[in-house]
């Protein structure tokens, strides 16, 4: 730790990269893992000044009974890279202070963010290493298809929305190749840590 704080590894990959398992993985090392994707949800449903921004921008039609109406805002932003900004900056400061609330109450020397735009949203700034999962994109593209049961068309539009891997490459410290089994992962993940840890 370094003034008390814990060194924070930032984790980030796009669609159907593996980050999410990869850093299942850095868990298992012992690596506290904050989520921000999971906690992004969890704020938009449950932080109500954030909830009053989301309606302002997107009509009432962006909640439900059930919460958040994500096929309402995803075919919003999706299309719209302007919208998909403005829900950006709505979202992002409330999960950045829920990341610093929650890093605080961790008593790990390393703590792992794990965010699908990292280096989008700005956020890889507060790291201390980034950690980019690649894979080739027809690789990304059956297993998202197989995850999520979307088109193929509906991930490359996501895919296209988000920035490359050569400029995921370009902003990370380290980088972990998905392309063989989960045997393959583990083990570049295992190598990851190894080199962090001799970083602290």
């Amino acid at each position: 730790m370094k003034n008390n704080q814990p060194f924070v590894a930032g984790i980030t990959g796009g669609i159907g990269s593996g980050k999410s398992t990869a850093a299942k993985f850095f868990e298992e090392l012992g690596i506290p893992v904050y989520n921000s994707d999971t906690r992004a949800k969890t704020i938009q449903n449950e932080n109500s000044e954030v909830k009053v921004k989301i309606i302002a921008a997107f009509g009432e039609e962006a909640y439900n009974e059930n919460g958040l109406n994500k096929p309402y805002l995803s075919k919003q932003v999706f299309q719209n890279n302007e919208k998909l900004k403005l829900l950006n900056s709505i979202v992002h400061p409330a999960v950045f202070q829920d990341f610093e609330n929650w890093k605080k109450a961790q008593k790990s020397d390393i703590v792992m963010k794990e965010a699908a735009i990292l280096i989008e949203s700005g956020s890889y700034k507060d790291c201390d290493v980034v950690i980019s999962v690649v894979v080739d994109l027809e690789t990304r593209i059956a297993r998202t298809i197989e995850r999520d049961g979307l088109s193929r068309e509906e991930i490359l539009a996501r895919i296209n929305n988000q920035i490359s891997d050569e400029e995921r490459i370009a902003k990370s410290d380290f980088i972990i190749d998905n392309n063989g089994d989960l045997a393959h992962l583990k083990n570049e993940v295992e190598e990851t840590f190894i080199k962090i840890k001799k970083m602290i």
